[in-house]
């Protein structure tokens, strides 16, 4: 069983600049996450137009998750198991930090 946790990131970049930027910084964000929790092994990622399918694992369980980028937000969802669904408002809290972090920075 999953359970979803998403949050919406507002910007004023315009949709090309917002994904170059993500596209760019993704691979950091990668790395911070899984400097975090202890389990992170293979994190693969791949993007299909503007969004970006990611998954990986930690402590034994699979994360999944989607990203969009939109003209005026950034989307994320989190496809996280029960066991991790516990610990999932700092997982997003995290994820959604370092995203807008990017989307600040020129």
């Amino acid at each position: 069983m999953t359970k979803q946790v998403s949050a919406t990131i507002p910007h004023s970049l315009g949709k090309e600049e917002a994904r170059r930027r993500l596209q760019e910084g993704f691979a950091r964000i990668r790395q911070q996450l899984s400097g975090g929790l202890a389990g992170m092994l293979a994190f693969h990622d791949r993007w299909d137009g503007d969004r970006l399918y990611f998954e990986g694992g930690a402590i034994g369980q699979k994360i999944s998750g989607r990203l969009d980028v939109l003209a005026d937000s950034v989307q994320i969802q989190l496809d996280l198991p029960n066991v991790l669904a516990l610990i999932a408002e700092q997982f997003t809290g995290r994820l959604k930090k370092e995203t807008q972090v990017l989307l600040e920075n020129k």
